[in-house]
């Protein structure tokens, strides 16, 4: 038994250390003085906050940020709604056709970004919806759906069918019986589902790069990208763009952190 737990908790070191040695090492680098060559994992003869500021300013990620921030924000409560509702019409309700329509979820999982994005560009243009906020919105909720379908589906799957039928039995109505009897004990799952979705829309980088030509209204990682060909050899400064970029996914997922290992431990020991 001792052999087996030291055995796991290795496993976690080793895997924590891959982890966090990389990040440790951006993070140290973009201490170090602006334009200084950096090799390896180095400690900084003195330390400068210098390159945080210069890489926000020529970075002009007041704009990136601004952008991301409002699709995300848009995105999630509009995806996890349309997963949540989807998923129950599915699952609890089993409206007609239920077994094709989960099956076809199931096999959007497969679709890649990469696969339809061009032909979503060209759609999209045909109804005025590319260089726009809006578009992107509706094309990453659109893409993100088959998971959140999947992922509340498999959930309400573990719940009693006998709260539902304990809630009819008392007169409550379909949408009232989501609301008031489901969703309550669901929590965790609409947790990680939001922090997910959240996740991916902020690093959405090929759909935004593609829809929105207005360099000042993509997203961070977008704008990272260009960012990179134009200060390449700038180390340090780069290292300052990435911790800027990935800073609010780090701070979300501190933020639901608990909410979120439930809501995936939850799905782990379901029967």
């Amino acid at each position: 038994m001792r052999i087996g737990m030291g055995l796991r908790y290795g496993v976690l070191l080793v895997m924590a250390t891959m982890v966090l040695l990389p990040l440790a090492g951006i993070v140290l680098t973009a201490l170090h003085s602006p334009s200084e060559q950096v090799s390896g994992l180095s400690i900084p003869d003195h330390w400068s906050w210098q390159n945080f500021k210069l890489a926000w300013n020529q970075g002009n990620f007041t704009n990136l940020m601004r952008s991301s921030v409002l699709i995300a924000v848009c995105v999630v409560p509009l995806a996890v709604v349309l997963a949540t509702l989807a998923a129950y019409g599915l699952e609890v309700l089993e409206v007609w056709g239920n077994r094709g329509l989960s099956a076809g979820f199931v096999l959007g999982l497969t679709l890649p970004v990469e696969l339809v994005v061009v032909a979503l560009y060209y759609n999209l243009q045909q109804v005025g919806l590319t260089n726009s906020y809006l578009g992107i919105i509706l094309a990453e909720v659109a893409l993100f759906m088959p998971f959140g379908v999947y992922w509340m589906q498999s959930h309400f799957s573990g719940l009693p069918g006998e709260l539902v039928e304990a809630a009819r039995v008392d007169g409550a109505r379909d949408l009232a019986v989501l609301v008031r009897v489901l969703l309550p004990i669901s929590w965790p799952a609409v947790t990680t589902l939001s922090v997910l979705y959240f996740m991916w829309s902020w690093n959405q980088f090929l759909l935004v790069l593609v829809m929105m030509q207005d360099p000042d209204r993509r997203t961070a990682p977008a704008g990272l990208g260009l960012f990179v060909g134009q200060y390449s050899t700038n180390i340090p400064l780069l290292s300052a763009a990435s911790l800027i970029v990935i800073a609010p996914i780090v701070l979300v997922y501190l933020t639901f952190q608990r909410n979120f290992v439930n809501g995936i431990t939850q799905g782990a020991v379901k029967n």
